[in-house]
């Protein structure tokens, strides 16, 4: 059986940092990595210096040129081969996951198997970008729309999915022909130092990818403030998202995919079974650790006390565990005692307003629970816009549950946020379906389903939930800039 103990997978990357095609030890202060599920340090890493990050942005800038310049064959080849082996490496890669995530191991495999699907997806996008030609007013002239990558791009990307959401900028970065320097979350670093092995043992040429370790506000910063950086695409609260927007000092593309505080409608003509079981995946999934999922639930009044009942029933039936013992558990670790606190300041806020609990509301009982970040998925009823749970986005395994009269309130109480990024309905009605996707103001909108996303569709938010696109083709194209060419060739003249 392999050793999947938590400091032998990592142990080889402590301090490590990877820039212009190998691995540097980093100068700068050091990081403690927690596993969540037991406090145990399982490594370190290095909070990069200035040195070492302007280090790793001149090799994407020097590598950028003959990477852009490469045939799109020559780039999907080099993806197709970096996905196989991240496949091929996908119970080692998801062991490592959960020793600083938390999530259970078959979660977290399943997330190694989509940033493969990532790597697949985008090698055979990089063969289909075209551009077109325009029609002009005057014979003689051809005007030429063509897509050019945009240079290097500073991803930096949060620890509630280490791999997926590396994955969607590397992959979309490298089919376009751009370079790319990740800063990783400082709680899940060796994730992404482990997507760089797999880079280099594909083959993929240095300074084409590059890592580094460290502190959003320093490290991450930096990149942010830095003059050769073209884009950045960033993946976190809405709070950070703006502050990037504000602070940097010159015009750079971005790609902003912030918070959510995602809502889920019932009406009476639902499948409440189909129901109950969508809101328990997405509220729960991740310990609610995941941008969209679902924080509050409006259900028909006419449905509302069973609604609540069986959503408590099954709520108290996830299994919990040490996602490295328990790799089939429903659920594992909180990454870190942040989020944990804000659940449960959430908590206290809606049961100081006369929330009822439901079920959960406290950590599982157990001693190989006690020196970890764990807390019972807890449901709350009988919830209103005064409190915290129904207006903010909490990040963790809490759902508010309120009842409405009439389809109107429901989708007006929907869209009483600043977020707009996803929202979940269940109903057989045909009309109630058609108005909920067409009224629910946000980016992405499941109906009778709570997998809000696939690869090859866009997915992105509106309003405070950020701005761009990531997956599908849309995804690629946000790592292009538009060239006009206008020719006079004097034919027809």
């Amino acid at each position: 059986m392999p050793d999947w103990h938590p400091s032998s997978l990592v142990s080889k990357w402590t301090k490590q940092m990877f820039i212009d095609g190998a691995w540097r030890a980093g100068s700068g202060p050091t990081i403690d990595v927690e596993n969540p599920a037991t406090g145990a340090t399982i490594g370190q890493v290095a909070d990069a210096t200035l040195e070492e990050v302007n280090d790793a942005v001149t090799a994407a800038r020097r590598a950028f040129p003959a990477w852009a310049s490469a045939v799109p064959r020559t780039r999907a080849d080099a993806l197709h081969r970096l996905g196989d082996l991240i496949a091929a490496d996908a119970d080692a890669m998801a062991a490592i996951m959960t020793a600083e995530q938390g999530k259970p191991r078959n979660e977290a495999k399943g997330e190694i198997e989509k940033l493969a699907e990532a790597c697949h997806f985008y090698a055979e996008e990089a063969t289909r970008v075209h551009g077109e030609i325009v029609p002009n007013d005057r014979p003689g002239f051809q005007s030429l729309v063509v897509r050019e990558p945009i240079g290097v791009v500073a991803a930096i990307t949060p620890w509630n999915y280490p791999a997926e959401l590396v994955g969607w900028k590397l992959c979309a970065s490298l089919a376009a022909g751009c370079t790319i320097v990740i800063k990783p979350a400082e709680l899940t670093p060796f994730t992404a130092l482990a997507i760089a092995a797999k880079v280099a043992e594909a083959g993929i040429p240095a300074g084409v990818v590059n890592v580094v370790t460290g502190l959003g506000r320093s490290v991450g910063q930096a990149l942010v403030e830095h003059p050769q950086v073209d884009k950045i695409a960033f993946t976190g609260s809405s709070a950070v998202g703006l502050h990037i927007q504000r602070s940097c000092p010159s015009v750079k593309r971005m790609t902003l995919e912030l918070g959510g505080n995602c809502p889920m409608i019932v009406t009476e003509s639902a499948d409440i079974a189909a129901a109950v079981a969508g809101a328990t995946r997405r509220s729960f999934r991740n310990m609610g650790q995941i941008c969209i999922a679902i924080n509050r639930i409006y259900v028909a009044e006419a449905v509302y006390a069973d609604f609540v009942t069986r959503l408590g029933t099954a709520a108290d039936a996830l299994t919990i565990g040490d996602g490295m013992e328990r790799p089939d558990a429903d659920v594992g670790a909180m990454a870190s005692a942040e989020p944990l606190s804000k659940t449960k300041a959430h908590l206290h806020d809606a049961l100081e307003r006369n929330a009822r609990l439901v079920a959960g509301g406290a950590a599982p009982e157990g001693a190989q629970f006690a020196n970890g970040h764990f807390f019972r998925p807890t449901v709350l009823a009988d919830c209103t816009h005064a409190m915290r749970v129904m207006t903010e986005e909490t990040f963790g395994p809490l759902v508010g549950v309120a009842s409405f009269a009439t389809l109107d309130e429901a989708i007006t109480l929907a869209n009483e946020t600043s977020y707009g990024l996803s929202a979940y309905a269940y109903a057989r009605d045909l009309t109630e379906i058609h108005r909920l996707s067409a009224e629910l103001d946000c980016g992405n909108v499941a109906i009778n389903t709570v997998d809000a996303g696939i690869m090859n569709a866009p997915y992105g938010g509106r309003k405070q939930s950020g701005i761009g696109y990531e997956h599908g083709r849309e995804g690629l194209l946000e790592y292009f800039n538009l060239k006009h060419v206008r020719l006079f060739h004097g034919v027809g003249a």
